[in-house]
């Protein structure tokens, strides 16, 4: 942790990582499109989502609709 903001970390489920592949594709896609791409509920999506946004790997630009997904390049740091 630096500054009081933790360091993002690598995730180790599966479902993260090809949700996180998915994005880095198609920066666009919707929990629905995810949901279908990656194999798994909505609402499976939904919470690999929020924990990739706790831990800072992935960020939401803009809104709900229109928005984008932008994920961080942890391997970079």
């Amino acid at each position: 942790m630096k500054d009081g903001v933790p360091k993002p970390r690598k995730t180790s489920g599966k479902t993260s990582d090809r949700i996180l592949k998915e994005i880095r594709r198609n920066p666009d896609a919707t929990i629905p499109e995810l949901s279908n791409l990656v194999g798994v509920t909505s609402h499976s999506v939904e919470r690999n989502l929020k924990k990739l946004h706790e831990s800072g790997l992935v960020k939401r630009i803009g809104p709900a609709k229109g928005g984008h997904w932008k994920v961080r390049d942890v391997d970079s740091e």
